[in-house]
């Protein structure tokens, strides 16, 4: 009986010893699983080795292996896409961007795209780090940053002959401000120029015009005349749609009669197109009208090209004079407001004005006009030949084996420049030929930019210099007397390039192409 009673108490032990050990080892499996769970695997590093094998399996995106690598360097080859719950919301902004390169006016592949699609598919066990999955998403961030942020290489903006100066920041410390704040993806518009966020919103709102067919092209019946309120064709009808759809009417009445309303819209249009706003309506007019929202969309995709390739930082300025070529026209901006606009006349396209930027240091009353050698040789010395009284009739001189133009009304350069020292030899001037500004094209100097009111702009560049004021600058410009004046804080003068360019008010205008230079890069852009 002791015997049996022994042996059972000893069973009975075993078992609660055995069951007593399978619960702890039940309860240790529990709570490493939730270890594992609850890790953060952006503190896991990964062997530095695998980058460089990645790139080799990755051609494609070998141009970013440098900073990926520095990347890593940076954060000690840790996992940066992935955290406690697996791929994290950095990861998942920058792959819906990636995807979305359209709306930032790019058109091109995504390298190994079927592989990264893969990583982000809901089923994808997307919490276990992966070294590819690591590595694509990197070079992939800097793909998008290539693409969006740096535009195209500097070679290729010298072959489209623009030297406006290019931003050369790195965006080291932007990756790490977004890694702790993925959001700043979305709604950061500091990173680029502006304009390129005005021009992007004008991108969506052509590409929904698109997706609803556009705009027909407008029937011009033979015979066309000028239309004046109160006319009426069957082109009407169509110009009336044409504008509805662009948004200058509220509604579409489908009348063919020109009215009031349409003429309006008609003016509207006209001072998008850098025409003057009377309210006929010409052929010219309807010929632009016609001109398919493809084609708006490539202006402004290849302008918002143009507009990764200006400093952010230009917007800092105290004072600056941007001249767009294209739309032949000026703006003085201090303290990031407008003080004032001036039509210009530009280089004409055999002497086109160059695209550059240079510190304004001074300005010329009653200036002599050195004329540059290339003039002398094509233009004075045979005039000289068939005339020996060419300089007198046109009150020049020689000056040092050199021809100039004494000061004067009849100056080509008028009463007054405004000089940025540069190797181009171009500067701001006035004019004898005040006709030229009355004309919607413009294109008619030897490069440099003559402006229609000198005077205003020399009177808001010195209205802070109290010895000077209007009647002064005026007794300047007709002194007859060159008179140099040094401004005391140098001016940051742009000359650029926009065909497309949106206002404060969000309209957007598009210019003619004076230089062609919108295929050229049109070509680049869309190239697969």
């Amino acid at each position: 009986m002791k015997k049996t009673t022994l042996i059972t108490l000893l069973l009975a032990t075993l078992f609660v010893i055995s069951f007593a050990s399978c619960k702890k080892s039940k309860n240790k499996d529990l709570a490493d699983s939730e270890l594992l769970e609850n890790e953060d695997l952006s503190k896991t590093p990964f062997d530095s080795t695998l980058v460089a094998s990645f790139f080799s399996k990755h051609p494609l995106l070998k141009k970013y292996q440098d900073d990926v690598k520095s990347l890593y360097l940076k954060h000690e080859f840790h996992y940066l896409w992935y955290d406690k719950t697996g791929i994290n919301e950095f990861a998942n902004v920058l792959y819906n961007k990636v995807n979305n390169l359209a709306e930032e006016g790019i058109e091109t592949m995504i390298p190994y795209k079927s592989e990264f699609d893969l990583i982000y598919e809901p089923q994808n066990d997307s919490k276990t780090p992966n070294i590819d999955s690591e590595l694509l998403t990197t070079s992939l961030y800097y793909f998008y940053i290539d693409k969006v942020y740096h535009g195209l290489a500097p070679s290729k903006s010298d072959e489209m002959q623009w030297f406006l100066p290019r931003d050369k920041q790195s965006y080291a410390a932007y990756t790490d401000s977004l890694i702790i704040d993925p959001s700043l993806i979305k709604k950061d518009k500091k990173t680029l120029f502006s304009q390129y966020y005005l021009l992007k919103d004008q991108l969506k709102k052509y590409r929904q015009i698109e997706k609803k067919g556009g705009w027909d092209s407008i029937t011009i019946p033979a015979g066309f005349k000028t239309l004046k309120i109160g006319d009426s064709v069957q082109a009407i009808a169509q110009v009336r749609k044409r504008l509805f759809l662009d948004g200058f009417l509220k509604n579409d009445s489908k009348s063919g009669i020109y009215d009031s309303n349409l003429a309006d819209a008609v003016v509207k249009f006209k001072k998008t197109r850098g025409i003057n706003g009377d309210k006929l309506l010409y052929g010219s007019t309807v010929n632009y009208m016609s001109t398919p929202v493809t084609s708006l969309i490539k202006t402004i995709v290849v302008n918002m090209e143009r507009c990764r390739w200006v400093s952010k930082d230009i917007a800092k300025s105290k004072e600056l004079i941007a001249v767009n070529i294209p739309a032949y026209e000026l703006t003085y901006f201090k303290n990031g407001k407008v003080l004032m606009k001036s039509n210009v006349v530009v280089g004409k396209t055999l002497n086109k004005t160059v695209i550059f930027s240079a510190p304004m240091k001074y300005i010329v009353f009653s200036p002599y006009w050195n004329l540059p050698s290339s003039i002398i040789n094509k233009e004075i010395k045979p005039a000289i030949e068939r005339n020996s009284n060419y300089l007198a009739q046109h009150n020049m001189e020689w000056n040092n084996g050199r021809v100039r133009q004494k000061p004067g009304p009849k100056n080509s350069l008028g009463l007054v420049k405004f000089l940025f020292p540069n190797s181009n030899a171009i500067y701001l001037h006035d004019t004898p030929s005040k006709y030229l500004f009355s004309r919607e094209k413009r294109a008619f100097s030897h490069g440099c930019i003559r402006v229609e009111n000198p005077a205003e702009l020399a009177e808001k560049i010195m209205e802070e210099d109290k010895s000077w004021d209007a009647e002064k600058i005026y007794e300047a410009m007709h002194a007859g007397k060159e008179k140099w004046y040094t401004l005391k804080n140098k001016i940051p003068v742009y000359i650029g390039y926009f065909t497309a360019w949106v206002d404060t008010d969000g309209n957007v205008a598009f210019y003619d192409d004076v230089y062609k230079r919108d295929e050229p890069l049109a070509a680049l852009l869309f190239e697969k």
